[in-house]
């Protein structure tokens, strides 16, 4: 006899707690989680909030070695203990037996195992079979081990075992350019470690406008990372204790202590037998609508899983809609026009809406006006040199269609300005508008009066 829910959620991450969580608060649903990894999900535990912390303790180090002396402050070379680094780390997070506390604190039975679907409506785990009329799929991603001939025979890490290092290797190659490759790339630089990034595309941050990601490149070069383009991972080997890499197409070798992977995420579903459900999905996500509704009457899919956008809020704004949807009517399908996004480097680098390239892909009359870090007033007490702050315009109406910047706060400044652009903000409407000073944000403004029309008196 299978135990009934009215709602069974696979997984125990940012998207299963918030889906959960709103259905058992404003729905009085009994429900149940499935979780076979880690509780809390990536985030808390090895991604978002870890990561962090190592770019704090990594910026610090790099600030005192670099500004201290130049503003007058006496103190000796600043040096990770990566082993105490970790523990601090460690201090911040989450034990999973206060996870588990919490989730059934909410009143939610907690299971700790495999989910497979042995029906529409029923999975079993650890040998017990329960059922809901109502399933969200919330299972996550992991770390995608790319197919180079010789990598199951390497010791690699990728951005959960690089947190659990407590020595510095002498040299990393990091495979990937996008925000956890350029993160960790330079946390592990800062900590001392001679890092090569290596990236498919012409520029990293393949996602962001590209000269924004040019200007991050500057600086990331210029702290002594080497950034290879336009390469991919033919085959690795060990040899004489280093990790020996050769790329496709140019054939050059790299050698390094470490190899981390950071060249894409795969999504958590092999197990779950999501054929038995009738749920559709490929590779790259399960198949979901607005809703966040699958092929399946009954099942919804939220989160990384999804393979849509694979962003914390992301996941959690996904699961409010698909309780909602599930329970009610949800108001609106999901609307991913207006995202802000960020990599935590230092700089930051921060966008929202369209950049210059997806403006001139969609073959609109646009411009761009560019104000560079250097002459804000605040980014020069912290001798920043390199970044900027870019907006991207309709040339006949003024509306912003994109904000990027390239600084130390980006991602701040970025999220309070991405309202505006959903209310149809104007290039003119920032430039005349009243900034603080100094701030980083200011350079937004000084962007956008490069772009006002001069006056002409009758």
């Amino acid at each position: 006899m299978a135990t009934e829910f009215d709602l069974i959620v696979i997984g125990g991450g940012s998207a299963a707690r918030d889906g959960a969580k709103k259905a058992a608060d404003e729905y009085g649903a009994r429900v149940a989680m499935i979780e076979r990894t880690r509780w809390g999900g990536s985030c808390p535990n090895v991604a978002c909030k870890p990561t962090k912390a190592y770019l704090v303790a990594a910026d610090l180090l790099h600030d005192v070695n670099l500004l201290a002396d130049w503003i007058g402050i006496e103190v000796g070379s600043a040096r990770p203990d990566l082993a105490r680094i970790r523990d601090w780390k460690r201090s911040l997070q989450r034990t999973q037996e206060s996870w588990v506390e919490l989730i059934e604190s909410w009143g939610m039975s907690a299971y700790t195992g495999e989910a497979t679907f042995v029906g529409p409506r029923t999975l079993r785990v650890n040998g017990e079979e329960l059922t809901a009329d109502r399933i969200l799929i919330a299972s996550g991603s992991r770390t995608a081990v790319p197919s180079i001939a010789g990598i199951e025979d390497i010791d690699w890490i990728d951005h959960v075992t690089a947190l659990e290092l407590t020595e510095v290797p002498a040299s990393t190659i990091v495979l990937g350019g996008g925000p956890v490759g350029l993160e960790f790339g330079q946390i592990l630089s800062r900590f001392g470690s001679r890092v090569t990034i290596v990236n498919g595309g012409p520029y990293m941050a393949a996602r962001s406008d590209r000269e924004a990601a040019e200007e991050l490149q500057r600086s990331l070069e210029e702290e002594g990372i080497e950034l290879v383009h336009e390469s991919r991972a033919k085959a690795v080997r060990n040899e004489n204790g280093e990790v020996v890499l050769t790329l496709d197409p140019s054939g050059r070798e790299l050698r390094a202590e470490k190899l981390l992977l950071a060249s894409g995420r795969a999504i958590n579903v092999e197990e779950l037998g999501l054929e038995v459900a009738g749920v559709d999905y490929t590779p790259r996500g399960i198949v979901v609508d607005g809703y966040l509704r699958t092929s399946a009457e009954g099942i919804w899919a939220a989160g990384d899983v999804t393979g849509l956008a694979q962003f914390t809020p992301v996941a959690q704004y996904q699961a409010r809609i698909a309780v909602d949807d599930m329970f009610a009517t949800a108001l609106r399908p999901a609307d991913y026009d207006v995202l802000p996004t960020a990599i935590f480097t230092d700089p930051e680098i921060a966008g929202v809406g369209l950049s210059q390239e997806d403006a001139k892909r969609q073959g609109l009359d646009f411009d761009a006006v560019v104000h560079p870090v250097r002459n804000v007033t605040r980014a020069q007490f912290t001798r920043s040199t390199h970044g900027l702050f870019k907006i991207v315009f309709d040339r006949g109406s003024r509306r912003v269609l994109g904000i990027h910047v390239v600084s130390r706060g980006a991602s701040d400044v970025v999220q309070g300005l991405s309202l505006a652009l959903k209310l149809g903000v104007t290039v003119d409407d920032i430039a005349l508008s009243h900034h603080t000073y100094p701030s980083y944000g200011e350079g937004v403004k000084a962007a956008a009066e490069k772009a006002l029309v001069p006056v002409v008196a009758p």
